[in-house]
Protein backbone atom coordinates (compact mmCIF):
# COMPACT_ATOMS: atom_id res chain seq x y z
CA UNK A 1 0.00 0.00 0.00
CA UNK A 2 1.39 3.36 -0.77
CA UNK A 3 0.84 6.16 2.13
CA UNK A 4 -1.00 9.19 0.94
CA UNK A 5 0.17 12.88 1.78
CA UNK A 6 -1.51 14.01 4.78
CA UNK A 7 -4.17 16.68 4.57
CA UNK A 8 -3.63 19.95 5.30
CA UNK A 9 -4.04 20.97 9.41
CA UNK A 10 -3.59 17.16 10.43
CA UNK A 11 -1.04 15.63 11.61
CA UNK A 12 -0.18 11.69 10.66
CA UNK A 13 0.43 9.66 14.05
CA UNK A 14 1.99 5.74 14.00
CA UNK A 15 2.55 5.26 17.30
CA UNK A 16 0.20 2.08 18.25
CA UNK A 17 -2.95 3.17 19.41
CA UNK A 18 -3.26 6.46 18.15
CA UNK A 19 -5.43 7.54 15.59
CA UNK A 20 -3.97 8.43 12.15
CA UNK A 21 -4.93 11.50 11.97
CA UNK A 22 -5.67 13.97 14.91
CA UNK A 23 -6.70 18.08 14.48
CA UNK A 24 -3.12 20.24 14.50
CA UNK A 25 -4.10 23.30 17.11
CA UNK A 26 -1.13 24.98 15.07
CA UNK A 27 -3.05 24.81 11.97
CA UNK A 28 -4.76 27.57 9.81
CA UNK A 29 -8.29 27.19 10.99
CA UNK A 30 -9.16 28.81 7.84
CA UNK A 31 -8.88 25.72 5.73
CA UNK A 32 -10.94 23.28 7.62
CA UNK A 33 -14.47 23.60 5.78
CA UNK A 34 -17.28 25.57 7.53
CA UNK A 35 -20.07 24.18 8.85
CA UNK A 36 -23.57 25.30 7.05
CA UNK A 37 -26.63 25.26 9.18
CA UNK A 38 -29.98 25.22 7.56
CA UNK A 39 -32.19 28.42 7.73
CA UNK A 40 -34.81 28.75 10.69
CA UNK A 41 -38.02 30.32 9.65
CA UNK A 42 -39.96 32.32 12.14
CA UNK A 43 -42.64 30.85 14.60
CA UNK A 44 -45.37 32.93 13.57
CA UNK A 45 -44.08 32.42 9.66
CA UNK A 46 -44.95 28.79 8.82
CA UNK A 47 -42.54 27.70 6.11
CA UNK A 48 -45.20 25.15 4.34
CA UNK A 49 -48.95 26.06 3.04
CA UNK A 50 -50.54 23.73 5.20
CA UNK A 51 -48.91 25.38 8.08
CA UNK A 52 -49.96 28.98 7.04
CA UNK A 53 -53.71 27.86 6.35
CA UNK A 54 -53.93 26.73 9.95
CA UNK A 55 -52.22 29.68 11.00
CA UNK A 56 -54.54 31.76 9.06
CA UNK A 57 -57.92 30.20 10.47
CA UNK A 58 -56.53 30.16 14.11
CA UNK A 59 -56.15 33.76 13.72
CA UNK A 60 -59.73 34.08 12.36
CA UNK A 61 -61.09 32.19 15.14
CA UNK A 62 -59.63 34.19 17.94
CA UNK A 63 -61.01 37.36 16.34
CA UNK A 64 -64.40 36.24 15.99
CA UNK A 65 -64.39 35.13 19.59
CA UNK A 66 -63.36 38.13 20.79
CA UNK A 67 -66.15 39.78 18.45
CA UNK A 68 -68.71 37.52 19.80
CA UNK A 69 -68.00 38.37 23.35
CA UNK A 70 -67.83 42.32 23.07
CA UNK A 71 -71.14 42.45 21.00
CA UNK A 72 -72.99 39.82 23.92
CA UNK A 73 -71.76 41.73 26.91
CA UNK A 74 -72.34 45.41 25.29
CA UNK A 75 -76.13 43.99 24.38
CA UNK A 76 -75.87 42.55 27.85
CA UNK A 77 -74.89 46.19 29.48
CA UNK A 78 -77.15 48.49 27.31
CA UNK A 79 -80.14 45.84 28.01
CA UNK A 80 -79.71 45.11 31.38
CA UNK A 81 -82.55 46.66 33.68
CA UNK A 82 -79.87 46.93 35.91
CA UNK A 83 -77.83 49.80 34.82
CA UNK A 84 -80.49 52.18 33.54
CA UNK A 85 -81.10 55.40 35.86
CA UNK A 86 -84.84 54.74 37.40
CA UNK A 87 -85.44 58.65 38.90
CA UNK A 88 -83.31 61.90 40.30
CA UNK A 89 -82.87 59.91 43.43
CA UNK A 90 -80.13 58.17 40.94
CA UNK A 91 -78.16 61.66 40.28
CA UNK A 92 -75.94 62.65 43.66
CA UNK A 93 -74.41 65.59 44.12
CA UNK A 94 -71.98 67.26 46.23
CA UNK A 95 -70.62 71.04 46.75
CA UNK A 96 -74.06 72.93 46.43
CA UNK A 97 -74.34 75.67 48.94
CA UNK A 98 -75.85 78.66 46.63
CA UNK A 99 -77.09 76.13 43.33
CA UNK A 100 -80.22 73.96 44.62
CA UNK A 101 -80.83 70.54 43.05
CA UNK A 102 -84.01 72.02 41.74
CA UNK A 103 -81.46 73.74 39.46
CA UNK A 104 -78.63 71.02 38.57
CA UNK A 105 -81.71 68.30 38.00
CA UNK A 106 -82.93 69.72 34.92
CA UNK A 107 -79.64 68.69 33.18
CA UNK A 108 -79.82 65.85 33.75
CA UNK A 109 -83.43 65.27 32.39
CA UNK A 110 -82.93 63.51 29.32
CA UNK A 111 -81.19 60.78 30.93
CA UNK A 112 -84.16 59.64 33.41
CA UNK A 113 -85.10 56.14 32.16
CA UNK A 114 -81.49 55.81 30.39
CA UNK A 115 -78.65 53.80 30.36
CA UNK A 116 -75.90 54.73 32.82
CA UNK A 117 -73.54 54.02 30.19
CA UNK A 118 -75.09 56.01 27.17
CA UNK A 119 -74.84 59.74 29.49
CA UNK A 120 -73.23 61.89 27.93
CA UNK A 121 -70.23 62.94 30.61
CA UNK A 122 -68.38 65.78 28.90
CA UNK A 123 -71.32 67.15 27.65
CA UNK A 124 -73.27 67.39 30.90
CA UNK A 125 -70.33 68.75 32.65
CA UNK A 126 -70.79 72.03 30.09
CA UNK A 127 -74.27 72.74 30.53
CA UNK A 128 -73.63 72.93 34.73
CA UNK A 129 -70.41 75.11 33.96
CA UNK A 130 -73.35 77.37 32.04
CA UNK A 131 -74.82 77.68 35.55
CA UNK A 132 -73.78 81.33 36.75
CA UNK A 133 -73.06 80.16 40.49
CA UNK A 134 -71.05 76.65 39.38
CA UNK A 135 -67.18 77.73 38.64
CA UNK A 136 -66.17 74.29 37.84
CA UNK A 137 -68.21 70.53 37.57
CA UNK A 138 -67.11 66.86 37.46
CA UNK A 139 -69.52 64.15 36.20
CA UNK A 140 -69.10 60.27 36.79
CA UNK A 141 -70.80 56.86 36.12
CA UNK A 142 -70.85 54.86 39.65
CA UNK A 143 -72.22 51.60 38.78
CA UNK A 144 -74.46 49.93 38.19
CA UNK A 145 -77.08 53.43 37.80
CA UNK A 146 -75.75 56.21 39.29
CA UNK A 147 -74.49 59.50 37.83
CA UNK A 148 -72.30 61.25 40.57
CA UNK A 149 -72.12 65.18 40.27
CA UNK A 150 -68.93 67.27 42.02
CA UNK A 151 -69.33 71.38 41.94
CA UNK A 152 -67.56 74.15 42.60
CA UNK A 153 -69.22 77.20 43.32
CA UNK A 154 -67.86 80.51 42.67
CA UNK A 155 -66.87 82.99 45.30
CA UNK A 156 -68.22 86.44 45.37
CA UNK A 157 -65.14 89.21 45.49
CA UNK A 158 -67.87 92.23 45.56
CA UNK A 159 -71.53 93.99 45.04
CA UNK A 160 -72.12 95.43 41.95
CA UNK A 161 -75.15 98.04 41.55
CA UNK A 162 -76.49 98.08 37.85
CA UNK A 163 -79.41 100.57 37.92
CA UNK A 164 -81.72 99.66 40.71
CA UNK A 165 -80.67 96.51 41.48
CA UNK A 166 -77.72 95.05 43.84
CA UNK A 167 -75.36 91.67 43.04
CA UNK A 168 -72.59 90.56 43.32
CA UNK A 169 -69.99 89.57 41.46
CA UNK A 170 -67.10 87.03 40.97
CA UNK A 171 -62.94 87.57 40.30
CA UNK A 172 -63.63 86.35 36.93
CA UNK A 173 -66.36 89.08 36.75
CA UNK A 174 -69.39 87.18 36.51
CA UNK A 175 -72.75 88.32 37.67
CA UNK A 176 -74.41 86.51 40.43
CA UNK A 177 -77.76 86.80 41.61
CA UNK A 178 -79.05 86.29 45.40
CA UNK A 179 -82.32 87.30 47.23
CA UNK A 180 -80.98 90.32 49.87
CA UNK A 181 -82.27 88.35 53.23
CA UNK A 182 -79.42 85.74 51.55
CA UNK A 183 -77.09 88.51 51.62
CA UNK A 184 -77.52 89.22 55.00
CA UNK A 185 -77.56 85.74 56.23
CA UNK A 186 -73.88 85.46 54.68
CA UNK A 187 -72.81 88.55 56.51
CA UNK A 188 -70.69 89.67 53.19
CA UNK A 189 -68.52 92.51 53.91
CA UNK A 190 -67.49 94.38 50.47
CA UNK A 191 -67.14 97.48 48.44
CA UNK A 192 -69.85 98.47 45.67
CA UNK A 193 -68.74 98.00 41.91
CA UNK A 194 -70.24 99.63 39.41
CA UNK A 195 -69.13 100.03 35.94
CA UNK A 196 -69.64 96.01 35.27
CA UNK A 197 -72.52 95.35 32.96
CA UNK A 198 -73.90 91.74 32.08
CA UNK A 199 -74.13 93.08 28.56
CA UNK A 200 -70.67 93.78 28.57
CA UNK A 201 -68.08 90.75 27.22
CA UNK A 202 -66.44 88.03 29.49
CA UNK A 203 -63.37 89.88 28.44
CA UNK A 204 -63.99 93.21 29.53
CA UNK A 205 -65.58 92.43 32.67
CA UNK A 206 -62.37 89.99 33.74
CA UNK A 207 -60.08 92.67 32.75
CA UNK A 208 -62.22 95.27 35.33
CA UNK A 209 -61.97 92.82 37.47
CA UNK A 210 -58.79 92.33 37.71
CA UNK A 211 -57.75 96.12 38.35
CA UNK A 212 -60.45 95.65 41.38
CA UNK A 213 -58.50 92.54 42.30
CA UNK A 214 -54.85 94.40 42.28
CA UNK A 215 -56.27 97.21 43.93
CA UNK A 216 -57.69 94.94 47.34
CA UNK A 217 -54.78 92.82 47.04
CA UNK A 218 -51.88 96.34 47.63
CA UNK A 219 -54.14 97.82 50.10
CA UNK A 220 -54.19 94.90 51.92
CA UNK A 221 -50.58 93.83 51.50
CA UNK A 222 -49.08 96.01 54.92
CA UNK A 223 -51.68 93.77 56.76
CA UNK A 224 -53.73 96.68 57.63
CA UNK A 225 -56.76 95.81 55.86
CA UNK A 226 -56.99 99.29 54.05
CA UNK A 227 -59.72 98.02 51.42
CA UNK A 228 -61.98 98.34 54.43
CA UNK A 229 -62.26 102.01 54.42
CA UNK A 230 -63.01 101.74 50.71
CA UNK A 231 -67.18 102.44 49.71
CA UNK A 232 -67.74 101.71 46.06
CA UNK A 233 -65.40 101.53 43.26
CA UNK A 234 -65.87 102.52 39.29
CA UNK A 235 -64.81 100.54 36.87
CA UNK A 236 -66.26 101.58 33.80
CA UNK A 237 -62.48 103.00 32.69
CA UNK A 238 -60.42 99.98 33.12
CA UNK A 239 -57.56 102.02 33.32
CA UNK A 240 -58.65 104.30 36.14
CA UNK A 241 -59.97 102.94 39.39
CA UNK A 242 -62.10 105.39 40.55
CA UNK A 243 -62.61 105.13 44.59
CA UNK A 244 -65.18 106.53 46.16
CA UNK A 245 -64.06 107.51 49.83
CA UNK A 246 -66.26 108.53 52.62
CA UNK A 247 -64.67 111.65 54.16
CA UNK A 248 -67.19 113.23 57.12
CA UNK A 249 -70.40 112.38 55.25
CA UNK A 250 -69.34 113.41 52.30
CA UNK A 251 -67.97 111.33 49.51
CA UNK A 252 -64.72 112.04 47.54
CA UNK A 253 -64.11 111.23 44.20
CA UNK A 254 -60.10 109.35 44.19
CA UNK A 255 -58.65 108.43 40.68
CA UNK A 256 -56.26 105.75 41.68
CA UNK A 257 -55.39 104.91 38.09
CA UNK A 258 -54.46 101.55 37.53
CA UNK A 259 -50.99 100.53 39.55
CA UNK A 260 -49.20 102.09 42.12
CA UNK A 261 -52.68 102.10 44.45
CA UNK A 262 -51.00 101.84 47.89
CA UNK A 263 -48.47 104.75 47.46
CA UNK A 264 -51.37 106.72 46.27
CA UNK A 265 -53.61 105.40 49.50
CA UNK A 266 -50.93 106.94 51.44
CA UNK A 267 -50.29 110.00 49.61
CA UNK A 268 -54.41 110.71 49.81
CA UNK A 269 -54.55 110.03 53.35
CA UNK A 270 -51.64 112.03 53.95
CA UNK A 271 -52.94 115.03 52.71
CA UNK A 272 -56.81 114.81 52.66
CA UNK A 273 -57.15 116.85 55.49
CA UNK A 274 -55.22 119.51 54.57
CA UNK A 275 -57.31 119.31 51.20
CA UNK A 276 -60.61 119.41 52.60
CA UNK A 277 -59.82 122.58 54.82
CA UNK A 278 -58.37 124.57 51.77
CA UNK A 279 -61.32 123.30 49.64
CA UNK A 280 -64.16 122.70 51.83
CA UNK A 281 -66.11 122.15 47.93
CA UNK A 282 -63.59 119.54 47.33
CA UNK A 283 -65.39 116.59 45.20
CA UNK A 284 -62.74 114.39 43.65
CA UNK A 285 -58.79 113.67 43.68
CA UNK A 286 -56.62 112.45 40.78
CA UNK A 287 -54.06 110.92 42.11
CA UNK A 288 -52.36 109.34 38.48
CA UNK A 289 -49.83 112.02 38.07
CA UNK A 290 -46.32 111.73 40.24
CA UNK A 291 -45.60 115.66 40.02
CA UNK A 292 -48.80 116.54 41.34
CA UNK A 293 -52.75 116.36 42.32
CA UNK A 294 -55.38 117.53 40.64
CA UNK A 295 -58.22 118.35 43.03
CA UNK A 296 -61.85 119.16 41.40
CA UNK A 297 -64.63 121.00 43.64
CA UNK A 298 -68.56 119.75 44.01
CA UNK A 299 -69.38 122.45 41.58
CA UNK A 300 -67.04 121.14 38.29
CA UNK A 301 -64.03 123.58 38.67
CA UNK A 302 -60.17 122.27 38.61
CA UNK A 303 -57.90 122.98 41.81
CA UNK A 304 -56.24 125.20 38.61
CA UNK A 305 -59.19 127.62 39.54
CA UNK A 306 -58.64 129.12 43.30
CA UNK A 307 -61.57 127.65 45.14
CA UNK A 308 -63.48 130.38 48.00
CA UNK A 309 -62.08 129.75 51.20
CA UNK A 310 -64.01 129.94 54.45
CA UNK A 311 -64.85 133.75 54.68
CA UNK A 312 -65.47 134.21 50.64
CA UNK A 313 -62.06 135.95 49.54
CA UNK A 314 -59.93 134.33 46.97
CA UNK A 315 -56.97 132.21 48.18
CA UNK A 316 -53.76 133.18 46.13
CA UNK A 317 -52.52 130.48 44.55
CA UNK A 318 -48.67 128.83 45.51
CA UNK A 319 -46.03 130.57 43.34
CA UNK A 320 -43.81 127.71 44.35
CA UNK A 321 -43.65 125.02 41.11
CA UNK A 322 -41.32 121.83 40.79
CA UNK A 323 -38.06 121.63 38.88
CA UNK A 324 -40.73 120.98 35.59
CA UNK A 325 -42.97 123.75 36.10
CA UNK A 326 -45.60 121.97 37.64
CA UNK A 327 -46.86 122.53 41.14
CA UNK A 328 -46.57 120.07 43.74
CA UNK A 329 -49.02 117.83 45.38
CA UNK A 330 -51.94 119.31 46.30
CA UNK A 331 -51.00 123.25 45.09
CA UNK A 332 -53.38 124.50 42.71
CA UNK A 333 -51.37 126.34 39.39
CA UNK A 334 -53.37 129.64 37.79
CA UNK A 335 -52.01 129.35 35.11
CA UNK A 336 -51.91 125.38 33.99
CA UNK A 337 -54.77 123.36 32.64
CA UNK A 338 -55.39 119.54 34.14
CA UNK A 339 -54.18 117.84 31.36
CA UNK A 340 -50.01 116.90 32.23
CA UNK A 341 -51.01 113.13 30.85
CA UNK A 342 -51.29 112.81 27.31
CA UNK A 343 -53.00 109.48 27.08
CA UNK A 344 -56.16 108.92 26.20
CA UNK A 345 -57.14 107.64 29.87
CA UNK A 346 -55.91 110.88 31.21
CA UNK A 347 -58.36 112.69 28.43
CA UNK A 348 -60.88 111.06 29.14
CA UNK A 349 -61.25 111.00 32.87
CA UNK A 350 -60.62 115.30 32.51
CA UNK A 351 -63.37 115.48 30.32
CA UNK A 352 -65.63 112.90 32.37
CA UNK A 353 -64.97 115.64 35.03
CA UNK A 354 -67.08 118.37 33.93
CA UNK A 355 -70.24 115.42 33.45
CA UNK A 356 -70.82 114.33 36.66
CA UNK A 357 -71.78 116.04 40.02
CA UNK A 358 -69.76 113.79 43.11
CA UNK A 359 -72.55 114.54 45.46
CA UNK A 360 -75.56 113.43 43.71
CA UNK A 361 -73.68 110.58 42.98
CA UNK A 362 -73.46 109.72 46.72
CA UNK A 363 -76.86 110.26 47.60
CA UNK A 364 -78.35 108.07 44.79
CA UNK A 365 -76.24 105.42 45.65
CA UNK A 366 -77.17 105.77 48.91
CA UNK A 367 -81.09 105.93 47.89
CA UNK A 368 -80.34 102.87 45.93
CA UNK A 369 -78.91 100.67 48.60
CA UNK A 370 -81.70 101.61 51.17
CA UNK A 371 -84.74 100.69 48.73
CA UNK A 372 -82.86 97.73 47.91
CA UNK A 373 -82.42 96.28 51.67
CA UNK A 374 -84.98 98.33 54.20
CA UNK A 375 -83.27 96.37 57.21
CA UNK A 376 -79.42 97.70 58.22
CA UNK A 377 -77.15 95.02 57.43
CA UNK A 378 -73.16 94.41 56.69
CA UNK A 379 -73.86 95.66 53.11
CA UNK A 380 -75.32 99.09 54.21
CA UNK A 381 -72.63 99.49 56.76
CA UNK A 382 -69.90 98.75 54.27
CA UNK A 383 -71.30 101.00 51.66
CA UNK A 384 -71.76 103.79 53.44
Amino acid sequence: MQEGAPVAGRIRRGAPGMPLEMDDPDADDESRPAKREAPRGKWWRPAGKTGRIILAFSVLLVLGGVTFLGVTLRNYLSRDARFRIAGAANIQATGLTQVSRAEMLPVFGEDIGRNVFFVPLNERRKQLEQIPWVERATVMRVLPDQIRVALVERQPVAFTRVGQQIGLVDADGVLLSMPAAAMAQHHFSFPVITGIDSGDPATSRKARMAVYGRLMSELDSSGQRLSQQISEIDLTDSEDARVLMPEQGNDILAHFGQDHFLERYQRYQAHIAEWRQQYPNLAAVDLRYDQQVVLQMASGKQASQPAPGADGSQPAASASTTANGKPPAGTPDPNAKPQPDKSPAANKTAKSHADHDKKKRAEQRHTALNEHDKTPGPLAGRAG
